[in-house]
C-alpha cells in the first residue's frame, strides 16, 4: 500500500489518474444524502441520521462501481479514507460493505484541497478548480466521474461543470447544520429522469442539466 502522494499534484495528473480510452464523453454526476429540509450534515457534521440500510447500500454500490472515478473535496475525502480502505477486514461488515470496500479501493479518488499534504492509495491531490481541465477530465476518463462534499460541489455547481444530480432525500428534519446547496449558484433548468422510493423510506430524485431549457424527461 504506498504511503500516500505529495502535495502540488496538478490538474493535469488527475487527468492522468483516471485516463480511460478516450472514446465518448464522460459526465459528472453529483451523489449526495440530504434532509428533507436540505441538510448534508446536522450540527456537528452528524450524519448518524442517514439511513443507509442493506436496500440503499447496495444501490450505491451499483451505481458508484461503474463510476470512473471519484472526486471529492478533503473532508469527505478523509471521511471515506478513515473507513473504507479496510472495512472488507472488519467482521461485522455486511456484504454490500464489503463490495463497497473494493470499490473504493479500486476507483481512482481526486481530492481537491489547498491544505492536505498527503492522500493514500490510487488517489491524487489537486489544488485549485480549472473548468477547463476538468472538461478535459471528462473526456479522458474510462465512466462518469462521481463528485462529493457540499463546498466542493458548489464550486463545481457555480462553474455549471455538474451534468446529473443524484439525490437522495431521508425521511427526517435535521433543523439546523450544513445546507447541501449554498446561494449564489444561478438558476440551472433541470430534467427529471428518475425517481425511486426505497423501502426505508430514502427517496431517489435524479435530474440531468438542461441545457436547452426545455424542462422536459421521464420519471419511473
Amino acid at each position: 500500500m504506498s504511503i500516500g502522494r505529495p502535495a502540488g499534484h496538478s490538474g493535469r495528473d488527475a487527468e492522468r489518474a483516471v485516463r480511460g480510452d478516450g472514446v465518448g464523453m464522460s459526465r459528472i454526476v453529483l451523489v449526495t444524502s440530504i434532509s428533507v429540509d436540505g441538510y448534508i450534515e446536522g450540527p456537528d457534521r452528524d450524519i448518524s441520521w442517514h439511513r443507509v440500510d442493506e436496500e440503499v447500500h447496495q444501490h450505491f454500490n451499483e451505481v458508484l462501481g461503474t463510476m470512473g472515478g471519484f472526486i471529492e473535496g478533503r473532508v469527505t475525502y478523509e471521511l471515506m479514507e478513515s473507513v473504507w480502505p479496510t472495512a472488507d477486514t472488519d467482521p461485522n461488515s455486511g456484504p454490500a460493505e464489503l463490495e463497497f470496500a473494493r470499490i473504493w479501493r479500486r476507483t481512482p479518488k481526486i481530492v481537491y484541497s489547498r491544505t492536505l499534504e498527503q492522500a493514500g492509495e490510487n488517489a491524487t491531490i489537486v489544488r485549485e478548480v480549472d473548468a477547463d481541465e476538468v472538461r478535459a477530465l471528462k473526456a479522458r476518463s474510462r465512466g462518469d466521474l462521481v463528485i462529493g462534499g457540499a463546498r466542493l460541489a458548489a464550486e463545481f455547481h457555480r462553474l455549471d461543470l455538474v451534468d446529473e444530480y443524484r439525490i437522495y432525500v431521508h425521511p427526517v428534519l435535521v433543523g439546523d447544520g450544513t445546507p447541501h446547496f449554498s446561494r449564489g449558484g444561478g438558476m440551472r433548468p433541470l430534467r427529471l429522469i428518475e425517481t425511486r422510493t426505497f423501502g426505508n423510506g430514502v427517496v431517489l430524485l435524479r435530474h440531468e442539466r438542461d441545457r436547452d431549457g426545455a424542462g422536459s424527461g421521464t420519471a419511473g
